[in-house]
Formats: structure tokens, sequence, C-alpha cells
């Protein structure tokens, strides 16, 4: 044992703000899973992620100055909005049926790891925009970091007779 004394301040730890705040939120999304299960777990999660998305789109609409974006705005403000809270986003593709993506840093870091939940975020705050401002979205998590893939390959439906159903996900509607 050494009896050097380092003042606390000074001790060698990788502890602030983010850090501390993404592993809380890994903590409780593992939380969530493990008592009531991965699918009210996700539950919970999107409805924190449809309010952070609805404050998001407010935000972007009051600074663009404008009452709704069309579907190559929402494509650049989905890409924006990740790139701004450090994700990786880029955009494959944007067509008139869809809004496909994908990631390979999440903003939640390794802290996302083996917890899927936390992806409900990622699909929430991308299905509340789009459907709000284009009228419908479908939001497929074709990977996940979370699940060990690598990377994320996210597609957003922008109607529901698009093939969407086949590819199952989660549906969003204007309000």
């Amino acid at each position: 044992m050494s009896t050097r004394s380092l003042p606390v301040a000074e001790l060698p730890l990788s502890l602030e703000r983010d850090v501390f705040l993404r592993s809380m939120l890994r903590e409780l999304a593992g939380s969530l899973q493990d008592i009531v299960g991965l699918d009210e777990a996700s539950g919970f999660i999107s409805a924190v992620g449809q309010s952070i998305g609805d404050e998001l789109n407010a935000q972007y609409r009051s600074a663009a100055d404008v009452p709704a974006f069309d579907r190559p705005q929402v494509s650049a403000v989905l890409i924006d909005l990740k790139r701004r809270i450090q994700g990786g986003f880029e955009l494959v593709d944007s067509t008139d049926a869809r809004i496909e993506m994908t990631n390979t840093a999440c903003p939640f870091g390794d802290k996302v790891l083996g917890r899927p939940a936390l992806c409900m975020m990622t699909s929430n705050v991308f299905g509340t925009i789009a459907a709000e401002n284009l009228g419908y979205a479908r939001v497929v998590l074709h990977e996940t970091i979370a699940n060990g893939d690598g990377r994320c390959r996210v597609t957003v439906h922008l109607h529901p007779d698009d093939g969407a159903a086949v590819d199952h996900g989660r549906e969003y509607f204007a309000r």
C-alpha cells in the first residue's frame, strides 16, 4: 500500500458531466429492461423521445422561421440534430417514400451497448419530427450499435403503403 497521498481533486478519474449522465441513462435503461422487460422499457423511453422530438422540432422550426419542413429539410434536420449531439449519422438516400441513414457513432457512446431500449430515443425523435412535418412516419431500426451491429441503419418510411409494413418498425402520425 502506498503512503503517498494525492489531493482528491488530483486523482486520475475520467469523471465529468457527460460521462456521468450517459452512465446514468445506461443504468436506468438497464434497470428498466431487467425489471419490466425490453418492450416496456422501450415504451417508457419512447415517451421521453416523443417529448424531446416535439421540443427539437419546435426549436428547428423557430430557428428556421418556418411553419413546417419539407422532406429534404426533414432529412437535413435529422442528420444535423444527431451531429450536434455527437452522433455519426449520414444520409444514404432521401426520396418521396423514405429517408435512409447510417450511423457510426452513437450519442450515448459505448454506454448504449446492450441497452437497445435507448434506441427508442432515435426512433421517437426521428418519427416525431418526420410525422409532424410530413404527416406520417414509420421508423425501422434495421441495425443498431446497441445490439452489437457496429453501426446503425435506419429507414424513415414516409407513407404507410410503401412496404413499411413489411419492415415493421414504429408508426408516428401528425397530431
